[in-house]
């Protein structure tokens, strides 16, 4: 993964948090593998058990890299710093044409403090933000991840700097934009609209088929919320980016994340 964090992971981490985005993945891409009855209200079933999942994980994630040393107590105070702040941005603008205030935190820090840190706060954030709004449901385990994923991706950019770092954070920030807004779709589309529809999923029907459905359905329904999310991201990104990422920079190297103990010799 990437060599630019501050907040390194072991290999054995890696191949947990590999195996969390697999289960992941699956748990929002089922409809598509296999045929599901729209009529049965299986979202209602499979978010809990995602949810009972997803957390017991990222606890393993975390522990793993306290036993190994890869995390000390500095990096999991400035997680929960980082976590506390987006609990209380995110409130600021989710509802209002899909202005949404807490992804460019998410994207930043992935950026300074690394994919295992930014999967790990996406998570905590959207679980912190619900619990704070009472915005707890069948759809905070997916967000949970999509936003997790978030701060992945971030800490896995190639290294740039300066203006250059910016303007692919923009980007970035643009693109998770509307992967977010898809994959939120995707887990409630096959149960939403019957069967009816020329947007309705299709019980059976080759893969590709429901997702050319789904894809429809997204720009329907989400495009324009979406886009608020994206254009949100862009400028809060570029006005407010490159004094966030000399913030955590700095921060981290005075906290000296990682840095190993010595004891000095009596004198």
């Amino acid at each position: 993964m990437s060599n630019n964090s501050v907040v390194a992971m072991r290999h054995s981490s890696k191949i947990i948090l590999i195996l969390i985005s697999l289960v992941s993945l699956a748990a929002f891409a089922w409809p598509l593998l296999v045929q599901v009855n729209p009529d049965a209200g299986g979202q209602n079933a499979q978010a809990p058990l995602v949810f009972v999942a997803i957390l017991p994980l990222l606890i393993i994630v975390m522990l793993a890299e306290l036993s190994r040393g890869g995390w000390d107590s500095k990096a999991l105070a400035m997680l929960a710093v980082l976590t506390g702040i987006g609990a209380v941005l995110r409130p600021l603008g989710a509802g209002i044409a899909g202005v949404e205030t807490v992804f460019f935190l998410l994207v930043l820090a992935g950026r300074v403090f690394g994919p295992g840190f930014g999967f790990v706060l996406g998570n905590l954030t959207l679980f912190a933000s619900a619990l704070l709004t009472g915005g707890v449901g069948p759809w905070l385990p997916f967000q949970m991840i999509a936003a997790g994923w978030v701060g992945l991706g971030a800490g896995l950019l190639p290294k740039l700097s300066g203006k250059k770092e910016i303007f692919m954070l923009m980007g970035y920030g643009v693109v998770a934009s509307f992967l977010f807004g898809f994959l939120m779709n995707m887990w409630f589309w096959p149960f939403t609209l019957g069967a009816d529809t020329q947007l309705s999923y299709v019980p059976g029907a080759p893969a590709l088929e429901n997702l050319h459905r789904l894809i429809i359905f997204t720009f329907v329904t989400s495009f324009l919320w979406d886009v608020g999310r994206a254009l949100t991201n862009a400028i809060l990104i570029g006005l407010l980016g490159p004094a966030v990422l000399a913030t955590l920079r700095r921060a981290s190297h005075k906290a000296a994340f990682e840095a190993p103990v010595e004891f000095a010799p009596k004198v």
